[in-house]
């Protein structure tokens, strides 16, 4: 028995893929709760109720559902079976055995049922925000993986339909559940999270652009389709391309943001940079640069938040 619960915690841990979530969705909370924290008057115990709340839907949808269903769905097509896996490739718990890819899809469809169960009795006690919250973080999971919709499949579809309104959403929830109207310094650091969330996974996807290839369907991610049209050193094109758009955003923050948009500038040219040098036919130097990147992420939704 106490095996089994070893296995069990061990299997539950790599399907969060915590890094994932802490560099994405945790980030991207703090981006915005962070300046209620230093600048409004608000009681500790109200933000420490909408922070850790907002870190456990976190967590549920972006970490365990989200995974869950990927999980499940690149391995009904077989990308993750051709995945060099060291960042990608899913949590490897289907292929290592510690979890058949039927129970995967019961757990999935199991928590699916919760969290709509959820949704709905949030909002016939009239916890409106929370309900729509829920709504789009469910929307983001189902609509990214799970068929007909499939969004991961198809190039540029999958960031901006599904994960770009889950990570923008998650990131305006804090000042959202706060304040009766949105601050524009919370809509400014969400959307430029989300972008940078999504920046991020295309460098997440080039080690997998063969494997990709190779399922059935095709897994023609933005990475996919980039190589497919202009040949593999392109595979980059898609990450330049959103931390271009990254970039741009200082024009939004202005002058009255001057030392966010600095700040931004350096961390996205720094992102750029590793992104350009990098072999995209070595999948171990892409992972690591990938890392670098995951940490300038959470910098920069810390940076953000710290100058608004």
């Amino acid at each position: 028995m106490f095996s089994q619960a070893l296995s069990t915690i061990k299997t539950g841990w790599l399907l969060l893929r915590s890094v994932a979530v802490i560099s994405s969705s945790v980030a991207t909370i703090v981006s915005t709760v962070l300046p209620l924290y230093l600048y409004f008057p608000i009681s500790g115990n109200q933000l420490m109720i909408t922070f850790t709340l907002l870190i456990i839907g976190a967590f549920i949808i972006h970490g365990g559902l989200t995974h869950l269903l990927n999980d499940y769905i690149d391995d009904q097509s077989g990308t993750d079976a051709h995945s060099p896996a060291i960042l990608s490739g899913g949590s490897r718990v289907i292929q290592t055995g510690l979890m058949s890819s039927q129970m995967m899809w019961r757990v999935g469809k199991g928590l699916i049922i919760l969290l709509l169960m959820t949704t709905a009795a949030l909002a016939v006690f009239e916890f409106y925000k929370l309900s729509i919250l829920l709504a789009i973080g469910l929307w983001g999971a189902i609509s990214y993986s799970l068929p007909p919709l499939r969004l991961s499949y198809r190039p540029f579809v999958g960031e901006w339909f599904a994960t770009f309104p889950s990570v923008l959403f998650l990131g305006l929830a804090g000042a959202w559940l706060t304040f009766d109207t949105l601050p524009e310094w919370a809509v400014q650091n969400a959307a430029i999270n989300a972008i940078f969330c999504i920046a991020w996974v295309m460098v997440h996807h080039i080690p997998d652009r063969e494997a990709d290839q190779q399922a059935h369907p095709i897994k023609q991610t933005s990475v996919v389709w980039a190589a497919n049209k202009f040949g593999p050193a392109f595979s980059r094109l898609p990450a330049l391309f959103y931390f271009a758009i990254t970039g741009l955003c200082a024009f939004w923050l202005g002058m009255e943001r001057i030392w966010a948009a600095f700040g931004m500038v350096v961390i996205v040219a720094i992102a750029i940079r590793f992104i350009v040098k990098m072999d995209v036919n070595d999948p171990q130097q892409v992972s690591n640069y990938e890392k670098i990147i995951l940490v300038l992420a959470m910098i920069n939704a810390v940076w953000l938040g710290i100058f608004i």
